[in-house]
C-alpha cells in the first residue's frame, strides 16, 4: 500500500513538473487530461478520490484511537506494536493526503492552462479583428480619397461644361440677334423691291400713255 502511494505521489509530482514547463510533453499531457475529463472519466476519478478520502479518514481515525489508548494508559509501557501501527497509519495518511492535494493541483493547473489558452485565442481573434478593421479603415480612407479626387475632377469638368454652355448660349443669342437683324433687313429689301416694282409699273404706264398720245396726235395731222 505504501509503495503504491509513493508511486502515485511521485507520478503526480512528475505530472505537475510537466505542466509547469512549456514542452511538447505538456501539450500531450493536456490532451490526455482533456480526454480523461470527457465521458465517464470524471466519474471514475471522483470514485477513486472518494475511496482514497475514506481510507484517509480511516487512517486518521486509527491514529486517534491509538493516541487515545496511550493517553488512557499513562502509567503503562507503550506497546511497540502500537508504535509501528501509528507510524504506518501516519505515513499512509500523509501519503494519501499528499496524493489528494497533488491531484487537486493537477486539476487546477490543467484548468488554468486551458483558460489561458482560450484567453490567448480570444485575444488573437480580437487582434486579428482589430487589424482587419484597421485595414478596412485604411482601405476605406483610400477609397474615400479616390472618390474625393474623382469628385474634384467631376466638379472641374462641370465648371468647364458650364463655361462652354455659357459661351454657346452667348453665341446662340448673338446668332439669334443676327437672324432677327437679317430678317428685318430682308423685310426692308422686300418692301423696297415692292416699291421699286410699283414705280416701274407706274413709269411703264406713263410711257404707254405718252406713246398713245403721240401716236394719236400724229394721226390727226395726217388727216
Amino acid at each position: 500500500m505504501q509503495q503504491l502511494l509513493f508511486t502515485v505521489m511521485f507520478s503526480e509530482m512528475a505530472l505537475i513538473m510537466v505542466l509547469l514547463f512549456k514542452t511538447p510533453l505538456r501539450k500531450l499531457l493536456i490532451m490526455s487530461l482533456d480526454r480523461v475529463k470527457r465521458g465517464r472519466g470524471p466519474v471514475v476519478v471522483k470514485t477513486v478520490a472518494g475511496t482514497v478520502l475514506v481510507m484517509l479518514i480511516s487512517s486518521v481515525y486509527n491514529i486517534m484511537i491509538i493516541q487515545k489508548r496511550w493517553i488512557d494508559d499513562e502509567g503503562s509501557v507503550v506497546n511497540p506494536t502500537d508504535q509501528v501501527l501509528l507510524a504506518n497509519h501516519l505515513l499512509e495518511a500523509t501519503l494519501m493526503g499528499a496524493s489528494l492535494f497533488l491531484a487537486f493541483m493537477i486539476d487546477r493547473l490543467h484548468h488554468y492552462i486551458r483558460e489561458l489558452r482560450i484567453r490567448r485565442k480570444t485575444m488573437e481573434a480580437i487582434k486579428n479583428q482589430s487589424r482587419g478593421f484597421e485595414d478596412g479603415k485604411a482601405a476605406g480612407s483610400e477609397e474615400i480619397k479616390a472618390l474625393e479626387d474623382q469628385m474634384t475632377t467631376l466638379k472641374s469638368k462641370l465648371k468647364e461644361l458650364e463655361s462652354e454652355l455659357e459661351t454657346k448660349s452667348k453665341e446662340a443669342n448673338a446668332a439669334e440677334t443676327n437672324a432677327v437683324a437679317l430678317r428685318k433687313q430682308s423685310e426692308g429689301f422686300l418692301f423696297e423691291y415692292d416699291r421699286l416694282l410699283e414705280e416701274n409699273q407706274n413709269l411703264r404706264n406713263q410711257l404707254q400713255s405718252l406713246d398713245w398720245t403721240l401716236s394719236h396726235s400724229g394721226s390727226k395731222k395726217d388727216s
